[in-house]
């Protein structure tokens, strides 16, 4: 049964260090389930493109010339040390906030093992230090045990990018002592360390799940200032503004949950949420499309250009395809190599070396204040 779609929900979050109240998106189901336009690239660079944008360097909206006036004609890579992949969009949470539109009706995007070997051979063939595993939930790829065991026995570290409440399922209740076992680091998503926030952007009753979650990697050793068992925790505005003070908000939220909850963790990492998929579809339905674009363009900073997460991290989907980053290639901006196909069994290191960064008006999410990657804030 589908889900409805409900905006006025009113939910507390962090501002500048300050609780105010805001209005949130609620979880919803994906919009591939509801068969929406929106779920389509370019119905959504259609609303980029047509939305109204002062400010910024050129003031003109367009982020490659408030690149290039910020003194960067081109935007290429740096070095190669993150290899991303995207192990499916199947999730057995539908998050209002979600670029990836994952949900539990997303079974059929799943990356296979021939793909998973060929992520293998990749990354035999550069000096990356770490391999960063996405999803949906990640974990719901038959695959993925298998996966991260190839990687730490190269000598790699391991993210897995975890919801927290897949680890509560009967099939993944031995995840937490599985992991901690092997030293992967676990990047858990919490919007707030208060049950209103959380529960507005991922679903009724998820903050309760969410700390059992946590409490169960903390008694494995994870969150404990043990750098083998590294536990982190993302936070993503629960409402249409930036992400606040990324080390202000760790030292509140680890004596907040400490406090209230016996629960701790090592680090926080804040993000901006991108304008697109479902936290566009929500702008759109309330009408602030316009407003938040321009929030993020008036913050443009050009001191995080430099640190990009598209100019050290290679992104590959589920299908095994070449993107400058995960928000790309959840718009099918596909990796612009010129006389060679941006696929996983094509990849060659040089040419991605000397390839151009594909950017759009989602890229501001990244350069806004302190600016925003999958390593949280940038400046």
């Amino acid at each position: 049964m589908r889900m409805p779609v409900d905006t006025e929900f009113i939910a507390l979050d962090t501002l500048n260090g300050q609780h105010a109240v805001v209005e949130g998106p609620r979880a919803t189901s994906s919009m591939a389930f509801r068969v929406v336009p929106l779920v389509r690239p370019q119905e959504q660079f259609r609303v980029l493109e047509g939305a109204g944008i002062r400010g910024g360097p050129t003031g003109t909206g367009c982020f490659d010339r408030d690149l290039e006036a910020s003194g960067w004609p081109v935007l290429q890579p740096e070095r190669l040390e993150i290899v991303q992949i995207n192990l499916g969009k199947l999730c057995n949470m539908t998050c209002r906030h979600c670029h990836v539109d994952a949900g539990p009706d997303r079974t059929e995007e799943n990356m296979d093992r021939a793909t998973v070997d060929a992520c293998l051979r990749l990354i035999d063939r550069t000096q990356a230090r770490a391999v960063d595993l996405t999803g949906g939930a990640p974990e719901l790829n038959p695959h993925f045990e298998y996966l991260v065991d190839a990687c730490i026995q190269r000598g790699i570290h391991v993210m897995d990018r975890c919801n927290l409440t897949v680890l509560l399922t009967r099939r993944y209740q031995h995840l937490p002592a599985w992991l901690a076992a092997r030293g992967v680091e676990v990047i858990c998503s919490l919007p707030h360390y208060r049950e209103l926030g959380t529960d507005a952007q991922r679903g009724k009753g998820t903050y309760e799940k969410s700390l059992r979650a946590l409490r169960r990697l903390n008694e494995v050793g994870y969150g404990l200032g043990d750098q083998r068992r590294v536990l982190t925790i993302v936070a993503n505005p629960v409402g249409a503004f930036l992400s606040g003070q990324q080390a202000s908000l760790e030292r509140e939220w680890k004596a907040a949950l400490a406090r209230q909850h016996d629960v701790h963790f090592d680090r926080l990492l804040t993000l901006n949420n991108m304008p697109m998929s479902r936290y566009l579809e929500w702008l759109m339905e309330t009408r602030q499309v316009e407003a938040y674009l321009n929030r993020l363009v008036s913050a443009f900073n050009p001191a995080t250009i430099a640190g990009l997460m598209c100019r050290n991290t290679l992104s590959i989907s589920w299908d095994g395809y070449l993107y400058d980053c995960d928000f790309n290639q959840q718009l099918d901006m596909v990796m612009n190599l010129p006389g060679r196909r941006a696929h996983v069994r094509d990849f060659d290191l040089e040419a991605w070396n000397r390839h151009v960064v594909q950017t759009h008006r989602h890229c501001y999410g990244c350069t806004a204040g302190a600016g925003s990657s999958c390593s949280g804030a940038i400046a």
